[in-house]
């Protein structure tokens, strides 16, 4: 399995994130969404929130890419991301179009 890491900001807004927070309850994405995500390669999809700061796990079948941002994204997709993209603010080192930032692995204990 390989593990990818992203982080993304919300808007410093504490009714925003709360909403936010609902979106993201089980039951809440929308299933078309959910499909997406598994019909990319997707096995395993958590976000975690400290303050305004997300970061998004995603696990991957060792070897295969991510490959939702490569496909055209459908109708329900794009209405997805206008909705998510009311609570979302990008990171200041974003690439232009960019939402979710890739994350970098500094350390782990299993090489010290």
């Amino acid at each position: 399995m390989q593990r990818h890491y992203y982080a993304l900001d919300l808007r410093d807004d504490a009714e925003a994130i709360a909403e936010y927070e609902r979106w993201h309850q089980p039951g809440q994405v929308w299933p078309e969404i959910i499909a997406s995500i598994r019909a990319s390669g997707v096995q395993e999809m958590e976000i975690f929130r400290t303050g305004n700061r997300l970061v998004m796990v995603v696990q991957m079948a060792a070897g295969q890419g991510i490959s939702r941002e490569a496909a055209e994204p459908d109708a329900k997709t794009l209405a997805w991301e206008a909705l998510m993209d009311r609570y979302q603010q990008r990171l200041p080192w974003a690439q232009a179009g960019q939402k979710w930032v890739p994350m970098q692995r500094i350390f782990s204990l299993a090489d010290a």
